[in-house]
């Protein structure tokens, strides 16, 4: 699933006219770098929701051949990240699937980080696997750190330790974990934190240039770094 129903408020005044997704960064929209990483992963079928400015990215999403696009809608209410799940749970099935932010892409060094994911995943001792960075490769990030991993692999909130590593906007999720969700606008933060209780939120550390970009001034930091990134995958 990927996540691409915000608002894109601080992408103002860039985001006055289009929803955050269908921003280009070195010519290619946020949307696609992530939709192309789970293509390049073997992922067939992605759900997309949408809530603001919804036809513009339904519209750019048909073109698509590869993964085949359903759209959630969210049109009614902005749900979060939670809760855009939760409704879109009856088009993902009872499997454990990718989760992707629309507005977070990476290039990868080497084998995909998302195929490595899905290697590293294991359903008898996890719940959420997260993929990771650190603040040395990564762009446009202006916060700190979000988690420290165990020599196990199992995480825990770093409170901007400089040691932890950042979420990267990418996770694999088992469905278990939202039996008798609410409904409605509620974080994946709170799903987190029960993983974190039981000892079943993991994390794997990718391997390359992560970027995010928040503000339209960072659009220019984020094209130089791919620029960078694919010179140096060369």
């Amino acid at each position: 699933m990927v996540l691409a129903a915000g608002l894109g408020k601080r992408m103002r005044p860039i985001t006055d006219t289009m929803p955050k997704p269908l921003v280009k960064i070195a010519g290619k929209t946020l949307l696609d770098w992530g939709l192309d990483s789970l293509e390049a992963a073997g992922v067939t079928r992605a759900v997309v929701n949408v809530h603001y400015l919804p036809e513009q990215i339904i519209a750019h999403v048909a073109g698509r051949r590869a993964p085949k696009i359903v759209i959630s809608d969210e049109r009614e209410a902005l749900l979060e990240s939670a809760g855009g799940i939760v409704k879109a749970l009856p088009l993902l099935g009872g499997e454990p699937f990718y989760i992707i932010n629309a507005d977070t892409f990476w290039i990868d060094n080497g084998e995909p980080s998302l195929e490595r994911l899905s290697l590293a995943w294991d359903a008898a001792r996890m719940d959420i696997l997260l993929m990771l960075t650190d603040l040395d490769s990564a762009t446009g990030h202006c916060v700190g750190t979000d988690f420290l991993v165990a020599s196990d692999g199992t995480l825990r909130r770093s409170k901007a330790d400089p040691a932890g590593l950042i979420y990267a906007g990418a996770a694999i999720i088992h469905p278990r974990i939202f039996k008798d969700a609410p409904a409605g606008s509620h974080s994946l933060n709170v799903y987190f934190d029960k993983a974190i209780a039981a000892g079943r939120l993991f994390g794997m550390a990718m391997r390359g240039r992560w970027i995010t970009v928040g503000t339209p001034d960072a659009i220019p930091a984020a094209e130089a770094a791919v620029a960078s990134a694919l010179a140096k995958a060369v």
